[in-house]
């Protein structure tokens, strides 16, 4: 007798939808859980740890065995090709479900797995004995930079701190400019499309902005003085001056003369 489990009802109870395909669950230890439908079938993945909840050569994740691999080492730390791919494969875990937390609006734990496999990509470019598997990874480092900023700054903003999402969004625009040359296609598509997109996010940051008090007053400053309605742009003045800043000009400078 087969043990194979039809998995049918499930699907059929969770009808599968490409803008809206993640959710959050317990599994009956309580712990928390992340499913996503695919067009056939669901993935689960593990919020802490691994993603696949596997503890490879015993750590909770083969990175920390390279990690104690290195401390435990004397003399020169190297990785050889088929453990740089044993870390190839499980930074795609990690890739596979932050672009999940992003769609969850799980900001912080984005922050983490991109952080994380940022960290892995510098280990293995420092360490991998293989110069082809020392560079692999690189070529998604812009992507990966982005997202992480992208995480970042949509967290300040739910805080409503547009300044300081605008500041994280254009520091990881320089640090992607000054990255070094990299001769591979991916890594100069990446760069570019990185690049662009942070660039949009901060225009559409802008453009949410909200107006301070005193940009309101000074703007209706300027359509008095453009209107000639001088005794309300005189209010006007003085009222951005007891905000203690005028960067507007004294609208008596533009009043006509008798003899206009």
């Amino acid at each position: 007798m087969s043990d194979t489990v039809d998995i049918r009802q499930l699907l059929i109870a969770w009808p599968y939808n490409a803008d809206d395909n993640v959710r959050l669950d317990h599994g009956k230890d309580g712990r928390e859980i992340m499913q996503v439908r695919l067009p056939l079938g669901i993935e689960q993945y593990e919020l802490d740890g691994r993603p696949d909840g596997l503890q490879p050569h015993g750590y909770g994740s083969t990175f920390d065995y390279q990690l104690s691999r290195q401390t435990a080492s004397i003399g020169v730390f190297s990785i050889p090709s088929e453990e740089c791919s044993e870390l190839f494969s499980e930074s795609m875990l990690y890739y596979y479900r932050y672009i999940n937390l992003f769609k969850l609006k799980d900001w912080a734990r984005t922050i983490r797995d991109t952080q994380r496999n940022l960290q892995l990509f510098d280990f293995v470019h420092r360490h991998a004995q293989n110069v082809d598997d020392q560079n692999y990874l690189e070529q998604w480092r812009p992507y990966v930079m982005r997202m992480c900023a992208c995480a970042r700054a949509m967290g300040a903003l739910e805080s409503g701190q547009f300044d300081t999402a605008l500041k994280i969004i254009g520091e990881a625009s320089i640090e992607i400019q000054t990255l070094p040359e990299n001769e591979e296609v991916t890594y100069a598509f990446e760069r570019e499309r990185s690049l662009n997109a942070l660039k949009t996010f901060a225009r559409q940051i802008e453009r949410s902005k909200p107006i301070s008090k005193l940009d309101q007053l000074e703007k209706r400053l300027l359509r008095a003085i453009a209107a000639q309605e001088f005794e309300k742009a005189a209010v006007l003045r003085d009222q951005i001056r007891a905000l203690g800043k005028v960067t507007s000009p004294n609208p008596s400078d533009n009043k006509p003369s008798a003899q206009s």
